[in-house]
């Protein structure tokens, strides 16, 4: 069965922590579990390292552990020192029971340096993507093995962002390898994110419905805006958002047709002094729910 969760990251950055960092944790909690209702919450820098104490501290405000981000350095380092790597992350996911892990390669990312425009991202030769779709492959087996897919969050600012390396890093990996399909990443990255849902919808364990305003995007490319520089500019948003230019009607239909019936998660980070995470977050969530109810996702 579905079920509708979010980022602490529109509450507090992780990319950069000084962006939220007067908030109190017990805010997040208490406003994304027991005021807003969401079933569950993704990792952030602010939750306890321990497994049990992580599951247990979300509990009590009603959330379930649903994934964490986990940063691949495979360019850079072998699969065993990888795996190695993994083992507290994999703890983690365990002790929580989740099925998903949300991987992305950062050995050369640039989305979290506010000093290079998002413009000048990494890129792989074909040759290093069919490399470097190999390895994943492999560690997305090892995680098989584990109980926990593989979840490839296509990302703005990392060698997998533009319609064409989404593809590429689709034909490079095999059946292990899972996508999570990121909308605003999607659109922010130059793609049409139905059409790009349509084409990996078989492999998709994982939906993000991050929402982007374009007239902000726009100007984070003309500019030569970092990626953080975008974030605090309002590139992103809730689904709902009259500003936001993605349709998640005919995505959310797509996932009902498939059959899907992992996590949706809201995965919009904006400034929380300029727009209130409170009221942007319970608009998100509306508007998923009203959405879902209306084609039968739910």
């Amino acid at each position: 069965m579905v079920q509708f969760g979010t980022n602490p990251i529109a509450w507090a950055n992780d990319d950069d922590q000084s962006i939220g960092a007067d908030i109190p944790t017990e805010r997040i909690l208490e406003e994304a579990g027991l005021q807003i209702g969401f079933d569950g919450i993704e990792n952030g820098h602010r939750w306890p390292e321990d497994p049990v104490e992580l599951r247990e501290t979300l509990g009590a405000y009603g959330l379930k552990f649903i994934s964490g981000w986990y940063s691949t350095e495979l360019l850079t380092r072998s699969l065993e020192d990888e795996i190695a790597a993994f083992q507290p992350h994999l703890a983690k996911l365990k002790e929580n029971g989740c099925k998903v892990c949300v991987t992305c390669e950062t050995s050369n990312a640039i989305h979290s340096d506010p000093t290079i425009p998002v413009n000048d991202k990494p890129s792989l030769s074909a040759d290093e993507m069919a490399a470097f779709g190999a390895k994943i492959e492999e560690f997305a087996k090892y995680m098989e093995s584990e109980g926990v897919s593989l979840a490839y969050h296509h990302h703005m600012g990392t060698i997998v962002e533009s319609p064409e390396e989404i593809d590429a890093f689709m034909a490079a990996t095999g059946p292990a390898t899972k996508l999570l399909f990121d909308a605003g990443h999607c659109f922010f990255g130059g793609g049409n994110p139905e059409e790009m849902l349509a084409k990996h919808i078989d492999r998709v364990a994982h939906f993000h419905a991050k929402n982007v305003r374009p007239a902000v995007a726009e100007r984070v490319r003309k500019d030569r805006m970092s990626f953080i520089q975008g974030v605090i500019a309002g590139a992103f948003t809730v689904p709902g958002d009259q500003e936001g230019a993605v349709d998640f009607k005919p995505l959310l239909s797509q996932l009902a047709a498939k059959g899907y019936d992992g996590w949706i998660v809201i995965e919009a980070e904006q400034d929380p002094n300029v727009r209130n995470p409170l009221l942007y977050q319970t608009l998100g969530l509306a508007t998923l729910k009203r959405l879902a109810k209306e084609i039968g996702l739910i």
